[in-house]
Order: C-alpha cells, then structure tokens, then sequence
C-alpha cells in the first residue's frame, strides 16, 4: 500500500530504522537476517509479513532450504499452529514466483 500523509511518518520512521539502522549493521549478512526476520514473524504470527519477507529472499540469499529450516523451529519454539501457517504462506508464495519465472 502506498503511504498517504497520514501514514507517512510511520512509513518514513519503520523505513529508517529497519533498513536504515538494523539492517545496515555488521556481522550478520542479509541471509541471516532474513532467516531470522521469517522466524521471528512467523513466530508472532504476522502472515501478512511472512509473505513479503519470504518474497525479499530473493535479494537476500536465503535459499527455500533455509527458510524450511527457520520454520521447523518455530515449530518447536513458538508453536505448530504458528510453523503450520508460515508454511502454508510459504508454498503459496513460491507457488506465485515460480509461475512469474515461468511467465
């Protein structure tokens, strides 16, 4: 959705200090990151997050592999209702970037 004035200040302020602040910082690579930010969010049950994240592993070298891995552990540490959402998320993004490469 694109910002509006109302929510632009939000926007401008989850903008800089996530990619701006967090995600600049040294020591993990932006497959790690990534790799933590699905767990994280499939764990707090944010779906709608999952699918955006799942789709930016595309620019962040996180492999479907690696994103199986973190949902397995959500599983064990946050749940399997929540790991069994993330999943279903998941195969329905995939499904959606493998017909776009086929297109």
């Amino acid at each position: 959705d694109a910002a509006t004035d109302f929510d632009r200040p939000f926007q401008h302020l989850i903008t800089e200090a996530a990619w701006g602040t967090v995600w600049a910082r040294p020591g993990w690579s932006k497959r790690e990151r990534s790799i933590v930010t699905l767990a994280l969010l499939a764990a707090l049950g944010h779906d709608e997050e999952v699918a955006m994240h799942v789709r930016a592993t595309a620019n962040t070298g996180a492999s479907r592999d690696d994103i199986c891995e973190a949902f397995l552990h959500v599983a064990i540490y946050a749940g399997v209702p929540a790991a069994n959402r993330a999943f279903r998320i998941a195969k329905e993004v995939f499904a959606q970037m493998d017909e776009n490469a086929h297109a």
